[in-house]
This record gives C-alpha cells, structure tokens and sequence, in this order.
C-alpha cells in the first residue's frame, strides 16, 4: 500500500489521463479530448509509470497499447474516479432537470420490472440526462430470515457500490432510511386457454406442471414451504433464471408459475399469458426501498426515492383503475429528513 508521503506525490489528473488513455488508445486523440498538447500527455504518461513502475501503454503504428499491468489497474482506476465524480457531485446543488448524473438502484429482478418502467417515464420528463444502473440483487441462499437474506445488500449500500436498494425486507437497522414502495402478493400465471385457469382447485394447482424462477435452479421454494404446512406438494418441471424469461417460457407451454402480481399485470399480458389468484394465501411481501441515513443527506439520493415514491403512486394509480382495487395502505415518512 502507498503510505501518507506516496500519497502527496499523486495528482489526480494523472488518473484522468491514465483513463483517456484506456479509452483512446491514441496519445493525440487523448491530447485532444483533454485539451492538452501531445507532449503533455507524453510526460504524464512517464509520471505514471515512475509512480506504478510499469510501462503501462506501448507505442504501435496505430498508437499506443496497453500493459497487462495498465489492464489490471484499468477497473480499480475507474472505480476511484467514479467515486471521486460521485463526491464531486454531491458538493454541488442538485438540480434533476440539468444533471448529468448516474445513479445505481440494487432489486431483485422481479422488483425491477415493476419500478423501471414508470421510473425512466418520469425521468424523461424531468430529468433527461440522468443516467440509471441498474444492478441486480440476490438474498443469501438457504438463509431462513427473511431480515438477514438481503444483508450483502446492506453492506454493498454501506460501501458506496449503489445509491438505493428495493428489497422484500421489513425491518432494517437503525442506521438505515427506508419506505414503502409497494406490497406484493403472488398470482398463478399461466398461458391463456390453460385447464387451470378454469380448475383452481388445490388438486389440480399441485397436479400442474410449475415453473419456478430460480437464479441458481433450486426447485424448492417458499410455494413449497406453504403447500407442505397443508400436506401437499407440487411437481417443479422447470426452473429459469428471471421472471422475464418465465413469462415467455409460460406462453408457448402448459407450465404455471407463482409471479409476483404487480409483474404480471404489467408485463404478461404482451406475452399471452394470464393469471388468477392461488388456491391458497401465498402471503405478502412489502417493498421497501432503503438506503443508509447518511447517504440520504446527499440531495440528489434523496430525490432519487422520491421520485421513485412517484413513479409507484402512479403505476399503483393505473393499475387501480382497470381493476377496481382498493387502495394501498399507507406510506411511512422516510427519515431522516433532507438536510
């Protein structure tokens, strides 16, 4: 590790240069995206390899390529920069409507299907050069809590590495802000036409073939555990990777599946397939999205979860109003205030 003295003899812009460099692969086209001569570059460049002791970049009749040292340090360089952006950007007024920012939100992916879509409608409108990523989250497998299956998602918040998590867990430590987006409960999806969908008795729910959305093909479920506290059991004939995949693996089968109701009703019916309630309560689960309290005194995170406060409220909204629902229940006011 580089000690306090080797710290002070690094300028920042050295890393600029380093990723212009990357990018490029050209001493003059980087010379001119940075607005500075050749030359200049050319003695940046020498300061970093007396810093990193490496060559890092070898001059071809195209330009320049990189070391296997320089691929190395690629991804750790742009990591520092992004967080050095990240802070950079936080120090300034946030102002959505002209913001060039890019924000990470961490969900499962049958969470993100549901938010996404009236999100980026509501950015296109009030902030079109914001940028999203979006990062898929995972619970801990065999994890019998619910609270302690999404704590890697916790500490990849705590760390920096996303702005916001929308995750199924209810409680969370005190050190951490959270609302309720949305509630869940499951549906029985299955292609239109399907015998199911006119027999919805438990017999012949269990005597289906199921698909089960699984990222690493376990076929037992929560299904399972709800079916076996009433002495039955259900046959698994499929397992997919994502809830997008088994929409359109539902449509051209005779497969059913337990999906998450808000996700059917957004995205199933283009593929053909329909859904009715189970024969048995499958429980709910509420969405909340959450981020550490000190990461909400940043304006632009703050904004982030109220905007997505509104992207929901207005798909709850919609989909009220073609199926008659009741509304859903109250928020709770996401602390701590913004400062």
């Amino acid at each position: 590790m580089l000690n306090q003295i080797d710290l002070s003899r690094i300028d920042l812009n050295l890393l600029v240069l380093f990723e212009t460099v990357m990018e490029e692969r050209h001493v003059g086209r980087s010379a001119q995206r940075l607005n500075l001569s050749p030359s200049a570059i050319s003695h940046g460049l020498g300061r970093l390899r007396t810093l990193l002791g490496d060559p890092l970049f070898l001059k071809t009749p195209k330009g320049v390529v990189p070391t296997d040292r320089a691929e190395e340090l690629a991804a750790s360089i742009a990591d520092i920069l992004a967080r050095v952006r990240s802070v950079v950007a936080t120090a300034e007024p946030f102002d959505p409507a002209h913001s060039q920012r890019r924000f990470t939100v961490g969900a499962p992916d049958g969470v993100s299907s549901v938010f996404l879509p009236p999100l980026l409608d509501l950015l296109a409108k009030s902030a079109p050069a914001i940028a999203i990523s979006i990062r898929q989250l995972l619970p801990r497998q065999g994890e019998p809590s619910p609270d302690l299956a999404w704590r890697d998602a916790l500490a990849a918040l705590e760390a920096r590495d996303m702005d916001i998590a929308i995750i199924p867990q209810a409680e969370f430590p005190a050190r951490f802000a959270s609302l309720l987006l949305y509630e869940e409960d499951f549906v029985i999806a299955a292609r239109r036409g399907h015998p199911f969908l006119t027999d919805q008795t438990l017999a012949s729910y269990c005597a289906a073939q199921h698909l089960v959305v699984s990222h690493l093909g376990d076929t037992h479920g929560f299904v399972d555990n709800v079916l076996a506290s009433h002495g039955c059991s259900r046959r698994v004939a499929l397992t997919v990777p994502n809830f997008m995949f088994a929409v359109a693996v539902l449509a051209e089968t005779d497969f059913i599946s337990a999906l998450p109701r808000r996700f059917v009703e957004m995205h199933a019916a283009r593929f053909g397939v329909a859904s009715v309630n189970p024969p048995l309560p499958l429980g709910r689960f509420a969405m909340n999205a959450t981020a550490p309290k000190a990461a909400m005194r940043d304006e632009g995170v703050a904004w982030l979860v109220r905007l997505l406060q509104a992207s929901m409220d207005t798909a709850i909204d919609k989909t009220r109003a073609h199926s008659g629902s009741r509304p859903a229940p109250g928020r709770q006011a996401l602390e701590p205030p913004i400062a």
